[in-house]
Parts: structure tokens; C-alpha cells; sequence
């Protein structure tokens, strides 16, 4: 495929996709102009930003990739940076001449429940309705995401899982690949003014299925802790009993929503006909596999 260069302006290049999406601009050629949370104060401050670093390179920014997002998804940080912190970047795109915006969301926006994803679904909404040439892009479960608990295995603990282990599944998506699938929106018309829910290769996977693939790198069976998804549920309700007495209890029962959520929801395209998510209509992109990457972390000498 032809690739035609351009400047574009990224935010969000700090965080772990952001970051691979600058190494493969970078890659093909593209002219990178990073955006920092602190250039994206207001639409105002961020359109002087975009036409200063513009002016640097001489030419103008063909495209915005924003890669950003709110480090805790708790209300308050989500509706200021999911929301607010690209909707001042879009109004600094249009000002600013930009035809091309692509952005990286979630597949967990589908089905909403939290704060995190009503936030993105206004700003989608906005994006869609702007008049710019869009790409929204709502990937699957990332590897990093799937890693939290191996150095805890590769010590000898538990592995735990919520309720039986296969309520919910996901078609997980490498750093590499996502970054690829993002940056390639960029020169593929049939990308253009569309979202596109992404999986990675292969088929879904349940936490069971993660745990096989541990116990196959370490050749030994791996303990497995069930924990209650009533158990989860209890924790939320006290803690929003709680926050009624204190904002820091309540910024608490935010967290263990969010974690009730990834539970018991799988990270799979939702079938609105059917009620259902659906592994069939999840495309699967890239090749890097899941099990590779736990080799890596679960065989690597740490010396």
C-alpha cells in the first residue's frame, strides 16, 4: 500500500498505544507533532499550539491521532479528559484547517454503564457530526490489560478469576497491531467517516483460557482463586453507601464499578438484535498472539 506522508499532530504519545502509534508514524515517514495534556487546556490554547508547531515545520498538520484518555475513569477525570480534552482538540482541528481526525476509543462503549464511556460516547458523537473526515477505532481488551497478575503466578501465587472463569471473553490486541491498525486509518478510504470495533488474531478468550496458556509456558498447573461476582457487587454497594458520607469512598465505589464491569462484560462486538456479543462479528487484525507475549514476561531472566 501507497503511504502519503504528512504532519500529524498526536495526542496522548506518553501513554502505551500513544506511544506505539509514534513509533510507527515515525516508521512511514510522517512528521509527528506531539500534543501534552497541558496543550490541550482549552480549544483556544490549543489551536495556537497546533498552528505554532505547525509554523515550525513549514507545513501544514494533514491529520489528528488522539490517543488520549482519562488515567483513572473515575467521573470526574473521565468527563475532563475523555470528553472535555478532545473536544477542545477537535474545536482546535477545525479552526485550524485539520480534514482528518482519528480516534482511539473503547469496545466497552457498546454497552455503557460508567462514566468513562458516556464521556466518550459525547465526544464520538461530536467528532461524528463535526464535518471532518473521521476514524473511530474501539479495539478489544489490550495485552497490558491481561498481564496484571503473571509476576504474581511467576512467584508461585494465585491466579484469580471471578466467578467459574469463563463469564466474560475478549480477542486480545497487541500494542504493535493496534498501533498499525490506528495509523493505517490515516491512507485507507474505506476507514473514513466509520467506526470500527477491532480484535486481535485468533479467537476469544476467557480467563481460564489465559491461565491454560500460563500453565503451557510454565509446564505446571497454576492455582486458581474464584472470587464471587456477588462478592464484587457487595463491595459496590457498601462503598456507595459509604461515599454518601465521604467523596473518597465514593471515588472508591467509581473504581469498583469499573472493575464489576470488566467482570462480568466481554470485550467482543454486542449484538443489539441479539442481546449478545458476538465473536463472529469482531474482526480479528494483526498477528501478534497473547501467548507469546506471556512468554516473554513469564521467560524473561530478570537479571
Amino acid at each position: 500500500m501507497l503511504v502519503r506522508t504528512m504532519v500529524i499532530a498526536l495526542a496522548g504519545a506518553t501513554g502505551t498505544i500513544g506511544n506505539a502509534t509514534l513509533k510507527r508514524l515515525v516508521q512511514l515517514g510522517h512528521t509527528v507533532l506531539e500534543l501534552s495534556r497541558q496543550d490541550l487546556g482549552s480549544p483556544e490554547a490549543c489551536e495556537r499550539v497546533l498552528r505554532m508547531k505547525a509554523a515550525e515545520v513549514k507545513d501544514p498538520i494533514g491529520a489528528v491521532i488522539s490517543c488520549i484518555a482519562s488515567r483513572t475513569g473515575e467521573a470526574e477525570d473521565a468527563w475532563a479528559v475523555d470528553y472535555q480534552v478532545n473536544a477542545n482538540l477537535l474545536a482546535a482541528a477545525q479552526r485550524s484547517g485539520v480534514e482528518q481526525f482519528v480516534l482511539l476509543s473503547a469496545i466497552c462503549v457498546q454497552k455503557p454503564k460508567l462514566a468513562f464511556q458516556y464521556a466518550k460516547l459525547k465526544f464520538e458523537d461530536e467528532l461524528k457530526a463535526s464535518g471532518l473526515s473521521y476514524s473511530i477505532v474501539r479495539p478489544t481488551a489490550f495485552f497490558k490489560s491481561l498481564s496484571g497478575q503473571l509476576q504474581r503466578v511467576k512467584q508461585g501465587g494465585p491466579f484469580y478469576v471471578f466467578g467459574n472463569g469463563r463469564l466474560t471473553y475478549c480477542k486480545p490486541i497487541s500494542d504493535k497491531d493496534l498501533a498499525e491498525f490506528l495509523v493505517d486509518c490515516l491512507n485507507q478510504p474505506e476507514r473514513r467517516n466509520q467506526t470500527l470495533v477491532i480484535g486481535g488474531p485468533g479467537p476469544a478468550l476467557c480467563p481460564m483460557d489465559q491461565i491454560a496458556m500460563i500453565e503451557t509456558i510454565l509446564r505446571a498447573r497454576v492455582k486458581v482463586r474464584h472470587v464471587p461476582i456477588a462478592l464484587l457487587k457487595g463491595v459496590v454497594s457498601g462503598l456507595d453507601l459509604l461515599g454518601c458520607l465521604h467523596s473518597r469512598f465514593a471515588a472508591k465505589a467509581d473504581y469498583a464499578r469499573i472493575g464489576l464491569y470488566y467482570a462480568t462484560e466481554s470485550m467482543l462486538a454486542w449484538d443489539e438484535t441479539k442481546q449478545s456479543y458476538q465473536e463472529n462479528l469482531t474482526p480479528s487484525i494483526g498477528n501478534q498472539q497473547l501467548i507469546d507475549h506471556y512468554r516473554k514476561i513469564l521467560l524473561e531472566d530478570p537479571a
